[in-house]
């Protein structure tokens, strides 16, 4: 079974990169900015350099789906790139390209707040997608970098979804209706994204379970079920936005980056200064082959629990990631 992560940000180390191995995940997409410009990005993509170089046998850069399908046959896991804002390519259409020649494959129009192509979810009022903002998407879709909307409002959502020549992401979240967390996606996202060709990864983040970390793997996988119903089984992956072994001081950068001087966690609660247990049947990423016995409990057949599981997107990847000319 082919198992690919559509998001993790965690504190990366070898123990990690071997909790990979065992796990048999052959690709995840990690997070390499959140409020970082241009050259602070560099700066992480050059630290992925020397983990690289430091352990060959467990981990590589991914810059297509093939690397995906070798990272399976060689027992390692191939790692693509993505941002979590658009504060890398800062206000300079010309850096879209740049980044996708370091290989950088994803990145969200924004992240929480306004940004200068799209809304956050924290935002008051979404007016959609900016001037810039059309502009970036058609640069991306030609670039082969995937606008990803994870963190983005419902109206912004929709029209990058409209706008996009090419499938979009949104590679970390799940139904609203199931949770009501701000960050998870409503039935009319969820029914255009999948109605587009575009993909969704199913959170696996405390904060975006119903009964966070008490929520149970069935209830999980029941939820993954209805989902496909409204989408489509190519339609969904994983996307677990698994941060293992970060520190709780990384939770105020993610909130708070450098635009504000208070505390704002984004659902008004001082307790999300903090990262939430996970749940016990997904600690790190040596149980993500469990989700596969739950899907097949949910009344998935083999087919469908391995388009989920990391075939679909394998597809996406396929469609995705290539330059158009």
């Amino acid at each position: 079974m082919l198992i690919i992560d559509g998001l993790q940000y965690c504190n990366w180390s070898e123990r990690i990169f071997r909790d990979m191995q065992a796990g048999g995940v052959s690709a995840v997409h990690v997070t390499v900015s959140y409020w970082e410009d241009f050259r602070e990005t560099v700066e992480r993509l050059t630290a992925w350099n020397r983990r690289f170089e430091t352990y060959p046998e467990l981990i590589f850069l991914g810059r297509g789906a093939a690397d995906a399908a070798r990272a399976r046959d060689e027992g390692r896991t191939a790692i693509f790139f993505g941002a979590q804002n658009c504060s890398p390519m800062e206000d300079d259409i010309g850096l879209i390209q740049v980044l996708h020649d370091l290989g950088l494959r994803f990145m969200q129009l924004s992240y929480n707040n306004q940004s200068l192509l799209a809304t956050g979810c924290y935002e008051a009022e979404d007016p959609g997608i900016t001037r810039m903002g059309r502009e970036a998407i058609r640069e991306m879709n030609r670039a082969g970098l995937v606008i990803d909307m994870s963190h983005s409002a419902e109206r912004s959502t929709l029209e990058a979804i409209e706008l996009s020549q090419r499938p979009i992401a949104i590679t970390h979240a799940n139904p609203h209706d199931w949770h009501p967390a701000r960050r998870n996606k409503s039935p009319e996202v969820l029914r255009a994204l999948g109605q587009s060709g575009g993909m969704l990864g199913l959170s696996l983040y405390p904060h975006h379970l119903k009964d966070g970390g008490d929520c149970s793997l069935a209830a999980f996988c029941a939820m993954a079920a209805r989902t496909v119903e409204v989408m489509g089984v190519e339609r969904v992956g994983i996307g677990s936005d698994l941060c293992q072994d970060q520190p709780d001081s990384v939770v105020e950068w993610m909130r708070n980056g450098t635009w504000t001087k208070t505390l704002d966690y984004g659902e008004g609660s001082a307790a999300q200064a903090e990262f939430p247990p996970q749940q016990d049947w997904f600690q790190s990423n040596r149980d993500l082959p469990g989700l596969a016995k739950g899907l097949r409990d949910a009344g998935f057949d083999a087919a469908g629990v391995d388009k989920i599981m990391g075939g679909n997107w394998l597809d996406f990847f396929e469609r995705s990631f290539a330059p158009k000319p």
